[in-house]
């Protein structure tokens, strides 16, 4: 047995010389520190062979307890021998000499010699010397152009770099073009933007308007940031405020349909008449008569308003003058719904039909095709380029190629009648009289969630990127998170966000809702507007004329 095996080195011991080996040293340290420590890990191999323990730790309090490369407490440096400083400018003087390719050839034969704790003090050395801020360096239209891009976390991190970034975000207004960037593609942004006025100083200002400084946009971002969070927070808790418009029909009582915009409501009552809502005021500005049934729907745009009534007419008017300039006769019974869009309208009945119309100018509507095959009133339809989507008593959902007509598949599951659906992109959701709200594939026709909460039929329904919002005739407003309803691994328990009760006290009939409100109508004969952007804070009670409503899951 040798005198290794006799005295095995402590553990401690080989861990210290094996940590100083691999220790990458300083930029600070000159070649003469290089040699010393090189000496040391050399003798303290050795050591760890010595059969004297004496020697041991003789040898061993000749290296420091702790070392830092780093630091001034690192090994100090001796003087360059010179012999050293003699053949070292002689090198220099070779390798100045040599062209790019053969100092790089020498260069990586050299590092090939050197041992694992000289390429990290190499390592060290070249680091900073790799290091390139190039935004610094390019042209500030150039810099501006690439931080340009970056979102709001991003943004905030480029400005502590060093003052020449921040020079560049502040000189190139990019604070007010990533607001200008958000309010074109996002919604939600933009409607914030214009009910907050502050689209007003984005893009290009007005005429003798002096532009705001950058400042102004940097500190505008996280405002618009925290009233983003708190319309959110708004939705969840059911915070909102409440206007209600009393329609006061004279006859039979109810709103059946709405539409609306920032400048009004356009609302079809159960008295045969239209009424158009102003959105400031709350005050009825016109009433379009000429229905002699119930006005069941409506849909309008900057042209025209369309109706359908019980009384088995599609009416056509002027949404400007309110006067009706076209009738269209096909179905013999109510038409109880209608789309129209980019040239086509669809209108459905309790004849069981739907009707397929080319709109080639409000006063020329002509009938492309009538689609049979539901057994029971078609309550509801919708429709894109590709698919004509319809509902009916008859508990099934059926798909229509738009282009041809042809029909394509039936979605099955509902267990009473449909009485209400919206399509788009991939997602049917509907709402029936068997209480529930269903989620579909319409490509391939699976049921993709059953929601459940309703204790009546779901008589309307509309859904966003976020949100699904259904009114029953429970006189409920259920609002249910979407994105969560998709989710097959989401709890049942989980996807109702909010319950907005105690305001409609009949059915409710229509609601149709967007980032900041939901506007519904009742058989109560009441249009309501919950507002959850204008929303005072819970413990501001000055003003009286806010409603606020408690509500339950």
């Amino acid at each position: 047995m040798d005198g290794m095996d006799m005295f095995p080195p402590k553990e401690a011991e080989m861990d210290d010389w094996k940590e100083l080996e691999a220790q990458p040293l300083s930029p600070m340290e000159t070649e003469s520190q290089l040699q010393n420590h090189e000496r040391l890990i050399k003798e303290m191999k050795s050591m760890s062979q010595s059969s004297s323990i004496s020697e041991k730790k003789r040898y061993s309090n000749d290296i420091p307890p702790v070392i830092s490369y780093a630091s001034p407490m690192a090994l100090k440096r001796k003087e360059p021998t010179p012999l050293y400083d003699e053949q070292r400018n002689k090198c220099l003087e070779m390798f100045e000499k040599w062209n790019e390719s053969e100092q790089i050839e020498f260069v990586e034969n050299l590092l090939q010699r050197m041992c694992h704790y000289q390429h990290g003090h190499v390592n060290a050395f070249l680091k900073p010397m790799l290091q390139r801020d190039f935004i610094s360096t390019l042209p500030a239209s150039i810099a501006e152009n690439i931080l340009s891009y970056l979102d709001y976390k991003s943004l905030c991190s480029a400005e502590q770099v060093c003052h020449t970034w921040r020079r560049v975000i502040a000189d190139g207004m990019l604070w007010k073009k990533l607001i200008e960037r958000m309010v074109v593609t996002d919604s939600l942004w933009r409607g914030l933007a214009e009910r907050r006025l502050w689209i007003k100083y984005l893009f290009r200002p007005k005429p003798g308007e002096p532009p705001k400084p950058h400042m102004f946009y940097r500190e505008l971002y996280p405002k618009i940031m925290a009233d983003i969070d708190q319309i959110e927070t708004n939705w969840r808790t059911g915070r909102h405020n409440l206007h209600r418009i009393f329609c006061r029909s004279e006859n039979s009582k109810g709103v059946y349909c709405l539409q609306y915009d920032d400048q009004k409501i356009v609302s079809g009552l159960r008295d045969n008449t239209i009424k158009i809502w102003d959105r400031q005021t709350l005050q009825c500005v016109k009433v379009l008569t000429g229905h002699t049934g119930s006005v069941l729907c409506l849909q309008y745009d900057d042209k025209v308003i369309i109706t359908g009534s019980s009384d088995s007419t599609v009416r056509v008017w002027n949404v400007k003058s309110g006067e009706m300039v076209n009738t269209l006769i096909h179905h013999c019974e109510a038409v109880l719904h209608l789309r129209f869009n980019n040239g086509l309208m669809v209108t459905c009945s309790k004849d069981r039909s739907i009707a397929v119309w080319d709109m080639v100018s409000p006063t020329e509507i002509n009938l492309r095709r009538v689609l049979v095959g539901h057994r029971a009133a078609v309550n509801v339809v919708d429709f894109d380029d590709k698919y004509i989507v319809s509902a009916s008593g008859d508990r099934t959902i059926k798909v229509w190629n738009t282009s041809t007509c042809e029909f394509v598949r039936t979605l099955n599951g509902h267990k009473r009648g449909i009485a209400c659906l919206q399509y788009r992109d991939r997602l049917v959701v509907s709402g029936s009289s068997d209480n529930t709200i269903r989620l579909w594939d319409i490509e391939c026709g699976a049921c993709l969630r059953v929601l459940e909460g309703h204790e009546e039929l779901v008589r309307c329904i509309r859904f966003d990127n976020k949100r699904i919002v259904s009114g029953a005739y429970d006189g409920k407003i259920k609002v249910w998170d979407l994105q969560a309803a998709l989710d097959p691994r989401a709890p049942a328990s989980t996807l109702c966000i909010r319950t907005l009760v105690q305001e409609h006290t009949g059915r409710v009939f229509r609601l149709q809702f967007d980032e900041f409100q939901i506007v519904s109508s009742s058989h109560d004969d009441t249009i309501l507007i919950w507002d959850f952007l204008n929303v005072q804070p819970p413990n501001d009670s000055r003003n009286n004329s806010r409603t606020y409503t408690y509500v339950t899951r």
